[in-house]
């Protein structure tokens, strides 16, 4: 089967939609519309449909303050360089604001495009969206073209022996690997084609909007120097490659440098998954290669939850993908509130826990490891439906994907694909002792612990009011009581799923 829908037709002319694939390069879409069109237009659409729910969330928790959103920063800084590079081989971005759904098909008319192009989108909402881009295109006698762009194998690519989509990641991956072959890594030749870039028509041949024209205010993302656009990913890609080779050691310890940092560049599309994809399974055939072999299967992830939620879109829709799980009763009630606000806000008491929810509020990214140990929290030792923090989630990640916070939620709280049995709870104390065994990642977000000994500093609590004081901590005080009993909230947990 083609990652592409086969083209026999030329065209006069056409349109690229840029959506979650913010880079000139090696781009599917782009790349069929060049070889296609004699002149080819390019467009970006600020989804109000997508940001107004954001204003709406900020407003409700931070009311009367400026909104902000650092994806909307990294998406403005990567679109700029975006076109640029269009610029420079002759083209540009016509850079729109609205409903995409009514402001692509009526920017097909203005410039009589006979075809829009753009790369598949897998949530259920964008591909409503698109069908309705399709069928207003095609009332229009204009053809709307997609293309497999964001994964390396897409919805039924990959089925079991039976035909049917596969349920357990081993064995999706090691199909995976087995149909894996050059043509699926490599990379569309867009520098051929780019001849016929056109540049925007005068009356759309705008500078792109600024923060204040979308309704936002600056957000922290140039104080946490997180590097945007394509160059941005260049140049992580280029550092961790410096340290592939220590990656399946490094990676579960959130004090050290492990992971690759790339998750918001594949996120928007600033780097291609062929790139990546191409460089972790070379490297993985190397003698060497276990780090780069770690880092493919987490690649291959992605592929896998996007294929999960291809084939059961009820996900999108808040259901659990274990129906027999629909109907847990998780705890409710202003205790139940309060709790979930003290997750929010790293106020649980316990340091790992908090610590990780403080990196997320304040910078938008969380350690991967750290996302399974307060998801299991919230889920299993506070009782709360996973749902809340799955949308907690989703407000704020840089890298925000509804297909991997879905499964990553659903896997820890037992409900989802593949996903770790009812029984098995995080301690998130030794889970703390294991992966942060000197106390640094906590004391980089928890500064009031800084003094305590790794003895003490990941359940403080059993160190005792005396002790603790000597090290300038007051539980209660400056750091919070632990608002839950791991060994207590496992026995009410057991019962909960076992019913």
């Amino acid at each position: 089967m083609t990652r592409a829908r086969r083209l026999h037709d030329t065209f006069d002319s056409g349109l690229v939609w840029f959506r979650r694939d913010l880079r000139s390069t090696d781009h599917a879409a782009l790349y069929y519309a060049l070889k296609h069109c004699e002149r080819v237009w390019c467009v970006f659409v600020f989804d109000t449909t997508i940001l107004q729910p954001i204003v709406d969330t900020w407003q409700t928790r931070h009311p009367g303050e400026p909104v902000q959103d650092r994806r909307v920063d990294f998406i403005l800084a990567s679109l700029a360089e975006l076109d640029d590079a269009l610029r420079a081989n002759g083209g540009g971005l016509v850079v729109l604001y609205g409903d995409p759904a009514e402001l692509v098909p009526k920017l097909a008319a203005e410039l009589r495009v006979d075809a829009v192009f753009a790369n598949h989108d897998y949530e259920p909402v964008a591909i409503v969206r698109d069908a309705t881009v399709g069928e207003r295109l095609e009332e229009a006698g204009r053809q709307w073209l997609t293309f497999k762009d964001q994964t390396i194998f897409e919805r039924d690519e990959l089925l079991n022996g039976q035909g049917k989509p596969f349920a357990v990641f081993t064995p999706y991956k090691n199909a995976w690997l087995k149909q894996l072959g050059a043509f699926d890594l490599k990379p569309y030749p867009v520098e051929t084609y780019t001849k016929h870039l056109a540049p925007p028509p005068r009356k759309l041949d705008r500078q792109l909007p600024t923060l204040d024209q979308l309704g936002f205010a600056p957000s922290n993302l140039t104080d946490l120097q997180l590097p945007t656009g394509m160059s941005g990913a260049r140049q992580l890609r280029d550092d961790f490659l410096t340290r592939i080779d220590s990656y399946a050691d490094r990676r579960d310890f959130p004090a050290v440098k492990g992971p690759s940092y790339l998750s918001v560049h594949l996120r928007f599309g600033t780097v291609s998954i062929r790139t990546l994809a191409r460089l972790a399974y070379e490297m993985s055939l190397q003698p060497d290669g276990k780090g780069a072999a770690t880092w493919l299967s987490e690649l291959i992830w992605r592929d896998f939850y996007f294929m999960v939620l291809a084939h059961h879109p009820h996900i999108a829709k808040g259901a659990s993908f274990k129906p027999e799980y629909e109907h847990l009763r998780w705890e409710t009630g202003r205790s139940a509130d309060a709790a979930f606000a003290a997750w929010c806000d790293g106020r649980t008491g316990y340091p790992l826990v908090d610590a990780a929810m403080l990196q997320l509020n304040q910078t938008g990214y969380m350690h991967n490891r750290l996302r399974m140990v307060t998801a299991s929290f919230l889920a299993k030792d506070l009782g709360i439906d996973w749902r809340l923090g799955e949308r907690y989630f989703a407000d704020l990640l840089n890298d925000f994907d509804f297909s991997a916070n879905n499964g990553g939620w659903q896997w820890a709280a037992s409900t989802g694909c593949d996903a770790q049995p009812y029984f098995r709870i995080f301690n998130p104390v030794t889970q703390s002792e294991k992966f942060d065994p000197d106390g640094r990642f906590i004391k980089r977000y928890l500064p009031q612990l800084a003094k305590l000994p790794a003895k003490w500093i990941h359940a403080p609590w059993l160190a005792g009011a005396e002790r603790l004081a000597e090290f300038g901590v007051v539980l209660g005080g400056n750091y919070p009581e632990p608002i839950v009993d791991h060994a207590q909230a496992r026995v009410r947990t057991l019962a909960r799923y076992g019913k």
